[in-house]
């Protein structure tokens, strides 16, 4: 683990919430004599730094301060637009009169607008911020130990992409005119380490990562380094499988894709499009009974933790799926305005998704077929949202009466989303604690792999 100390009564060169309510309400009141009938602002601020290392070497070291104002204005039911990362009072004038512009000859929509009732900023303590008291030097220090030690693993590794360490504090704030007024300060850390193995004539690259809020729950830095170089070596000398149709694991490392294309086609905005497999789902059977998908905004400390979304409309620990079934959608006030629905709170995503888990780890998943493949990276994009077609490059292991046989790539997988979640069969509970989305490894009955 980094060993640092916590600035707890620092805002480590963040605004203060005094400041930040300066900004607002000047552009507010700019936004107003302009003749906007409603307005949001938004001020963002990030303050941090990153370090790279490889082979013993610093490779960059890397500073940022980066702020912006986000103006969105409504003359009636048009909207205009404008962004300044000015903070000068003629700068922030300037933008606001050409946001009004914009809005003063832009077309009408009868769903633009700001939320309708009153906000009330009761927020819960969700814990997010956590400055480091870390130097550049330290980082420096740590990331080259991480790689140190990860090459020290086993003498195949022959090569390393490097070892990096961030910290950065954010800053995010809201005001409008119909009463919404927050400000979050957060943090986020992370390390990770690349390495290259070979063997032979043969060589692989494989990585970890880990990230948190609070820098004193990062992984350990002996189990990321034993980690990376698990994974390069497990690659090496990896084969082709035949054409066929095989059951499928999609290890914790890719199974949140699968779940993130079905929040992308019960999201608002392909939903109004028409551009979704996933029209009219609600009170469907999408998944198997088992399946529950929810979201929990409220974990302290939750990377995607939060208590209003960019519409200042209060999150919730919604449910998509139960038992198998779809119970809500995605959406954020204009998407559920072209709906005719409410907003879910989800303007700007889901928030801690979490996929309930039938079985152990990832062992019990192996064991459930006499031969199955197991997926740990994908390549490319090769989904179409409107069918629900899915196709992508795929490399992993082919695993034979539950233990791995080799490692395989050069394949593709192929299939329908709407088959493959109707044929999961288990849901691991090796979640992994580095992700937003937590959701364990997918094991679905046969999928078409396409091979030599």
């Amino acid at each position: 683990m980094i060993n640092t100390e916590l600035q707890n009564n620092s805002f480590s060169g963040l605004k203060s919430i005094a400041a930040c309510h300066e900004i607002l309400e000047d552009a507010l009141r700019l936004a107003k004599s302009n003749g906007a009938t409603d307005a949001a602002i938004d001020y963002n601020q990030d303050i941090g730094f990153s370090v790279d290392v490889r082979l013993g070497q610093v490779e960059a070291i890397s500073f940022h301060q980066n702020q912006g104002l986000g103006i969105e204005v409504y003359v009636g039911q048009s909207k205009g637009s404008a962004s300044s990362t000015d903070l000068r009072y003629e700068s922030i004038a300037r933008a606001v009169q050409i946001a009004c512009d914009m809005a003063k000859v832009s077309a009408h929509d009868p769903c633009y607008g700001l939320i309708d009732a009153e906000i009330k900023s009761e927020s819960k303590d969700l814990d997010l911020f956590h400055p480091a008291n870390l130097t550049p030097d330290a980082a420096i220090t740590q990331a080259l130990q991480l790689e140190k030690l990860a090459m020290q693993q086993d003498k195949r590794i022959s090569n390393s992409e490097g070892a990096s360490i961030a910290t950065y504090n954010f800053l995010s704030a809201t005001m409008n005119t119909k009463g919404f007024n927050q400000v979050v300060y957060s943090t986020r850390h992370s390390m990770s380490c690349v390495l290259i193995a070979k063997d032979q004539q043969e060589m692989q690259r494989d990585y970890a990562f880990t990230t948190a809020r609070d820098i004193l729950q990062l992984d350990e830095i002996e189990i990321l380094a034993k980690l990376a170089a698990t994974r390069v070596c497990a690659r090496l000398h990896p084969k082709l499988l035949n054409t066929q149709e095989i059951p499928v694991i999609f290890s914790n490392r890719v199974s949140a894709n699968l779940i993130n294309y079905f929040i992308s086609a019960i999201s608002g905005s392909q939903l109004y499009r028409k551009n979704s497999f996933l029209c009219d789902a609600i009170g469907k059977k999408v998944f198997p009974d088992f399946m529950s998908i929810y979201e929990q905004p409220f974990i302290p400390k939750g990377l995607s933790s939060m208590n209003y979304d960019s519409d200042g409309s209060a999150t919730r620990e919604n449910i998509f799926v139960q038992n198998g079934v779809v119970e809500n959608y995605v959406l954020g006030v204009y998407s559920a305005r072209r709906l005719g629905m409410q907003s879910t709170g989800n303007a700007d995503g889901v928030h801690n998704l979490h996929v309930s888990a039938n079985a152990k780890d990832l062992h019990e998943l192996m064991a459930q077929f006499p031969r199955c493949f197991l997926v740990t990276e994908l390549m490319g994009q090769g989904v179409q949202l409107l069918t629900g077609n899915y196709s992508q490059g795929a490399s992993g292991f082919l695993v034979e009466h539950g233990a791995v046989t080799h490692a395989v790539e050069g394949v593709t997988i192929a299939g329908n989303l709407l088959d493959m979640y109707r044929d999961i069969i288990a849901v691991g509970n090796d979640r992994d604690h580095n992700r937003s989305m937590q959701c364990g490894s997918i094991l679905i009955k046969n999928m078409m792999l396409a091979g030599q």
